[in-house]
């Protein structure tokens, strides 16, 4: 038999309706899958027992007589039910056929399919049934069916049509070549009545004999399917536009030649990022504030093997406390008063395949830490409003300046979350504690703050360099990129940094202020006071915010304004 035959199980279960066929003495012969799932049974023998019920409440025996299809309503547990009844009769075999579907489910698409018993009460109906455009023929090629949607595309009354040969109805038909050669002719262009039209062909088999034919019009008009094609091509092409930004937003900006520095730690450090970055382990950065751990995360991301993925960070000390779970986890439509139409993904969802970047650990409220636990333990998340878990692949990199293992003895950070996600621990060391690298830092710095603020800058003196390294640093990396900027805004007709630019708690009070505007003096102390309230605080942004005497998604906009990085 050909590769194409189709069985009549193949048929049944390719019907979009449930479908019972039941020998003379109530046996079932033949229940479809549709069947199984509107019946909500699982073995064939409940579902021959409410079969037989079904036919003793509809009274079946009363109009078996007359041989016709029955239209009967029936409630059947929280569902009312549209049943076809009737009697099927064919050489091999003669029995009744249960055809239903919920009333109010419209009977959709039969997609193409054979059907052993020729011109059987069961595909009659069916074919009636639909709005796609059928057509059957014997193996003569006589039309015994044609659907209503097919015979008004021909512009013919369906009864007229009934017992002539196709050839002499449907232009260029290759239905009689499927009858002699047996072989299935898939969406195929076909010219009928002028149009190019897309067309499915398949051969009938019974007993391994071709019996007859099915013809299909998947597209009346090939016009019709280039104008869809070129929608599909222009969303497909916003997808991708808007997959691109999501690239380019949510994409590790710095490499390990980002982090600048030749002393034996961060060589060390250096080297042990680049081993780190080849495995999926979850890893935290360890470090005061300022001294740079996002630039690490971005280096692990971007020397592993999920580098083309997304690279989300998210500050989790920034993030109001009730909006933290929507933001992370996502949440379903209407999972509450404001939710967006269609939900929204979460962060990790958004991560999936690639790193997300979770700043600040030690922010996270105790009931976020026993989700995030979930996450980490069983790679799942759920969404705000759902009953179900969704898989994610994502790779955890966390980082704060806040001693956790004290946070542990304290209560205030869960154990088994600090064990999670503590597989690899990498600790920044501090600028004091590296400082043969402020000449180093120094220049890649000056060169980062003259470029922005387009200012030609030939370096720094070799004395200012000695003054800085006598200073303590307590702001780390942040504070000396926030002096670099402060000195080269002092520079006035010099171009190389002097003592006297720097401010007077690095050079000693022999510094001094040219003319500038009182705009520009009062950003620049501003600046210098979020800087100082931030060391002060070792970071804590709610305590810097307090110092400051202004509300933390303030103290967030005006780092931001300033350019001071949260790391």
């Amino acid at each position: 038999m050909s590769k194409n035959t189709i069985s009549v199980e193949d048929i049944i279960n390719i019907i979009d309706s449930g479908l019972i066929i039941l020998d003379d003495d109530y046996n079932l012969e033949l229940i479809n899958s549709k069947g199984m799932e509107l019946l909500e049974v699982d073995h064939k023998n409940e579902a021959e027992r409410i079969a037989t019920g079904i036919l003793g409440d509809i009274k079946f025996h009363e109009s078996i007589i007359n041989e016709e299809v029955s239209r009967n309503l029936i409630k059947y547990i929280d569902k009312e039910l549209l049943l076809y009844t009737g009697r099927i009769k064919t050489d091999d075999f003669q029995g009744v056929f249960i055809e239903f579907n919920p009333l109010s489910k419209h009977k959709e698409e039969l997609k193409s399919f054979d059907y052993e018993i020729q011109a059987s009460s069961l595909l009659r109906t069916v074919l009636d049934s639909s709005n796609e455009s059928f057509i059957y023929v014997n193996k003569e090629g006589i039309i015994e069916m044609i659907s209503e949607s097919y015979a008004e595309f021909l512009n013919r009354k369906k009864e007229d049509l009934i017992g002539l040969n196709v050839v002499d109805v449907v232009d260029n038909t290759r239905l009689d070549v499927v009858l002699k050669t047996g072989k299935s002719e898939i969406a195929q262009i076909q010219i009928v009545k002028g149009k190019k039209i897309i067309a499915t062909r398949i051969p009938v088999y019974a007993k391994g004999k071709i019996v007859g034919a099915i013809g299909k019009i998947l597209f009346r008009d090939v016009d019709e399917l280039n104008n869809l094609y070129m929608k599909i091509n222009n969303i497909e092409k916003e997808l991708n536009l808007y997959r691109d930004e999501f690239k380019k937003a949510n994409k590790a900006e710095y490499a390990l030649e980002s982090i600048i520095g030749d002393s034996p730690e961060i060589k060390r450090l250096k080297e042990m990022t680049k081993n780190v970055a080849s495995t999926n382990s979850n890893v935290l950065i360890l470090g005061e504030s300022g001294t740079g751990k996002e630039l690490f995360a971005h280096a692990i991301h971007n020397n592993s093997k999920r580098v083309e993925a997304p690279f989300i960070k998210v500050n989790c000390g920034a993030i109001p406390y009730e909006l933290l779970e929507s933001e992370l986890f996502g949440y379903e439509e209407g999972a509450f008063t404001g939710a967006r139409k269609g939900g929204k993904i979460g962060k990790f969802k958004a991560a999936d395949g690639g790193t997300i970047f979770l700043d600040e650990i030690a922010d996270l409220p105790m009931n976020m830490q026993v989700k995030l636990l979930r996450v980490l333990q069983d790679r799942v998340i759920e969404r705000i409003g759902s009953n179900t878990s969704e898989k994610v692949d994502v790779r955890v990199i966390a980082a704060t300046n806040k001693n956790l293992e004290e946070m542990v003895e304290h209560e205030s950070f869960r154990l088994d979350l600090y064990y999670r996600l503590n597989v690899v621990s990498i600790r920044i060391p501090s600028l004091r504690d590296r400082k043969d690298d402020i000449p180093l830092l120094s220049k890649h710095l000056i060169n980062k703050v003259s470029i922005k603020e387009s200012r030609q800058v030939h370096g720094i003196s070799n004395q200012a360099l000695d003054m800085m390294k006598n200073y303590q640093w307590p702001g780390n990396i942040r504070e000396l990129e926030n002096i670099l900027e402060r000195a080269i805004n002092f520079l006035g007709d010099d171009k190389t940094i002097l003592p006297k630019h720097l401010p007077p708690k690095i050079n000693g009070g022999t510094g001094f202020y040219y003319d500038r505007s009182l705009k520009d003096t009062l950003e620049e102390v501003e600046k210098e006071a979020i800087i100082r309230s931030l060391i002060q605080s070792k970071g804590n942004k709610s305590k810097a915010a307090k110092l400051l005497n202004i509300s933390r998604t303030s103290l967030y906009e005006k780092m931001d304004k300033y350019g001071i990085l949260d790391s």
